[in-house]
């Protein structure tokens, strides 16, 4: 196959941009589409060429695979990126794709299919003699198919969308009486979430880790893993924080999971970039909970540890190359560590909070990755998830790579809207997240506490603040003056209050 010349990027904020520089540093030509919401954003401005795909509802534009297709043969596209999210797992728009003759980077359309749906993706997972949780490798039929196998296999157990990820329709169930309401809600949710109402059940593995084992596979045969990325601190089953490696897997059961893994793709015919995520109990048994057949959120953490840009091997093994290094070859140095930038309020149950951004500081220094799609001005739209950026350290191990990170949260100032910045930092102060103490209930319980206020939170806040002040025209409220302030915080506070 010859190299790919132009490649469309049918996504929006960070991760287009992402794209958009990825696809420069190759010297492939980008080409942004956008809705009306996202007229001005920054992967737009930055594209050789950008098309509008209609209004800023996702179903009248992002979702929209046949206005996508027309503009890539219009502009001589011949490739389209899908990013994450959005169309990035749609086995009809990838099989679409191919009709066109155009190339679809990503998994081909079979292997989607395969692997996409959770429930093939268990019958896959028994092919490839890969240790799973105990339940239903196909949807059930009925609440009363659910109480027998949840006889079988013990309670608490989960039910789960066969057809998408996010927590959406995903319920806990303790007792039998529960399970009849909750199968008819959580297959309602998914229904509306992803147009399939299939849901299956589950053994609920308590406090468990998630860790996922990135692959990255070519046409010719050749899979391997670039080992794996903790991301057990969620909320609702969104993950929050994300890192690599874990604390807790080490170099015998990083192969033993990564092989499984590896067997998972090869059974399915998987090619290109993909992340199989995995429940880890106390006892370190991992089991398969389901396949990511995309780039994810969460990949930069893993370029980090190993030097390797993700996109770049994307588009290279789009273009029939091989992977350029063996198993043998891929090593993991430091530590990384990602936390996703939320335009939301936590003190507020989580509230999203669109809105102008009124004014934006970026954090910056040795080690530290920014991958955003926002600016200051930029009116942060009510249609889309409210990431505004994802901010990532890199270090020699992970209480430095804590450490870079929370100063860098310190720099961070994003005003005009509330975002999730105090929280990230609550995070990284916790006494359990710094010794790794942490499961997918982790966050849960950390939010059920009272939150403190530490020293270096208070300094951290207070100096943004100084600093907010010295820089906003209009003369601020005036904050409460603290004796941890130092003296230039002071003087720089007192001089934005006198503007």
């Amino acid at each position: 196959m010859a190299s790919l010349r132009k490649i469309l990027i049918a996504n929006r904020g960070e991760i287009a941009l992402r794209l958009v520089r990825a696809c420069r540093e190759l010297g492939i030509s980008p080409v942004a589409v956008y809705s009306d919401a996202d007229r001005s954003a920054l992967h737009v401005q930055h594209a050789d060429e950008a098309y509008r795909l209609g209004p800023a509802p996702s179903v009248d534009s992002y979702l929209r695979g046949d206005r996508i297709l027309e503009i890539a043969r219009r502009c001589g596209a011949d490739a389209v990126h899908p990013g994450y999210g959005f169309l990035s797992e749609n086995a009809d728009f990838a099989e679409a794709c191919a009709t066109e003759g155009i190339t679809f980077i990503g998994p081909p359309a079979s292997a989607m299919r395969e692997l996409g749906s959770k429930t093939r993706a268990r019958a896959a997972a028994d092919r490839a003699r890969m240790p799973r949780t105990p339940g239903s490798v196909r949807g059930l039929a009925s609440a009363d198919e659910g109480l027998k196998i949840a006889k079988e296999i013990g309670y608490p157990v989960m039910l789960k969308a066969a057809a998408g990820g996010g927590g959406k329709g995903m319920r806990a169930i303790h007792r039998p009486e529960e399970l009849a309401s909750a199968f008819l809600s959580a297959s309602d949710e998914a229904l509306r979430a992803f147009g399939s109402g299939e849901v299956y059940l589950e053994k609920l593995i308590e406090r468990p880790r998630h860790v996922e084992i990135q692959l990255l596979a070519d046409q010719h045969g050749n899979v391997v893993y670039l080992g794996e990325r903790e991301c057990s601190v969620q909320r609702r089953h969104q993950k929050v924080i994300e890192e690599a490696p874990s604390a807790v897997v080490g170099p015998e059961l990083r192969r033993r999971m990564g092989e499984a893994a590896c067997r998972l793709a090869r059974e399915a015919g998987y090619v290109n970039a993909g992340t199989v995520e995995f429940l880890v109990d106390e006892a370190q048994n991992f089991y398969f909970l389901e396949v990511n057949t995309r780039l994810q959120v969460e990949h930069a953490v893993t370029e980090l540890v190993t030097g390797l840009d993700l996109v770049h091997l994307q588009i290279a093994v789009a273009e029939g190359k091989p992977l350029p290094f063996t198993q043998d070859e891929i090593t993991l140095r430091g530590h990384a560590m990602e936390v996703r930038v939320y335009a939301e309020d936590p003190e507020n149950g989580f509230l999203p909070s669109p809105g102008r951004i009124a004014r934006l500081l970026r954090p910056a220094g040795p080690g530290i990755r920014e991958d955003e799609g926002v600016y200051e001005g930029w009116e942060v739209p009510t249609e889309y998830d409210p990431m505004l950026s994802k901010l990532i350290a890199h270090a020699p191990d992970r209480a430095a790579a804590i450490a870079r990170l929370g100063c860098a949260i310190g720099e961070y100032v994003i005003g005009g809207i509330r975002t999730n910045l105090k929280l990230l930092r609550r995070i990284l102060d916790d006494a359990d997240f710094q010794a790794a103490r942490i499961d997918t209930g982790y966050l849960d319980r950390l939010l059920a506490k009272p939150a403190p206020e530490s020293a270096d939170g208070a300094r951290g806040s207070i100096a943004a603040a100084a600093i907010a002040a010295v820089l906003l025209t209009a003369p601020p409220a005036a904050p409460a003056m603290s004796k941890s302030q130092t003296p230039w915080q002071r003087d720089a506070l007192q001089q934005g209050l006198r503007r």
